[in-house]
């Protein structure tokens, strides 16, 4: 029997926009269903069961990020926001409400599609019940032994640097903002202390990356946080 590919829900307003993933999804053999408000979006995702959600910030009858912590307080669905405001403080305030993903407008269907397959990575890998090991390239990490080896050569990383690497591999293909990271790492006093994750992002760098300059693994979105590749 053919597993069904993934159903895609889109929540967007703009009819051009609605159109256009709608071709461009389902040429890529998506299954997509569409809605053009919030409380319609809400529904379907309630409703239909989608694997991932692709959301407007900016609709009719409720804002986006509103809707995100609606979606978030019952559900670990993908989110991605696709959005006009393209404000740094816009995509802190949308992915630390719960959003996955952030795009700004005008976008690629190319970059959507690809952060669409990171997203579905994720989700299938929290619903995995085998071994609790992370592969992407040459980086393997094994969360049931705490063990950390690149192109099969084992690396020693402090307790921080480990946590912060786990909190990655946890959300893998997600962007987490600083604020996110500090406190999952550090706790929710060390929210503002930036400089601690400049100083152990580099440091995880220096020991993961063939280029630490140009990274492989550890991706940084500027000015809001940092996402660890899934392929």
């Amino acid at each position: 029997m053919v597993e069904p590919t993934p159903l895609v829900l889109v929540i967007e307003d703009d009819p051009p926009i609605r159109q256009f993933l709608r071709i461009s999804l389902q040429a890529q053999s998506y299954r997509y269903i569409e809605a053009e408000t919030a409380r319609a979006g809400l529904l379907a995702a309630t409703t239909q069961s989608p694997e991932v959600i692709i959301l407007d910030l900016g609709l009719p009858d409720m804002d986006g990020v509103d809707l995100v912590r609606q979606i978030r307080s019952w559900s670990t669905m993908p989110v991605i926001v696709i959005s006009a405001r393209g404000k740094e403080q816009d995509k802190i305030i949308a992915l630390d409400a719960g959003a996955d993903d952030y795009l700004t407008k005008p976008f690629g269907i190319g970059e959507l599609t690809a952060r669409l397959r990171a997203a579905l990575r994720r989700r299938a890998s929290q619903s995995d019940t085998g071994e609790p090991i992370f592969v992407v390239g040459a980086l393997r990490v094994d969360r049931a032994t705490r063990s950390v080896s690149i192109n099969q050569r084992p690396l020693h990383l402090t307790p921080n640097e480990y946590r912060l690497l786990a909190i990655l591999v946890d959300h893998a293909g997600k962007v987490l903002t600083h604020r996110q990271l500090l406190k999952e790492v550090w706790g929710p006093q060390a929210t503002e202390e930036t400089h601690y994750l400049r100083v152990y992002i580099n440091q995880l760098r220096q020991k993961l990356e063939a280029q630490p300059a140009q990274p492989r693994y550890l991706l940084t979105e500027p000015g809001v946080g940092y996402r660890l590749a899934v392929e």
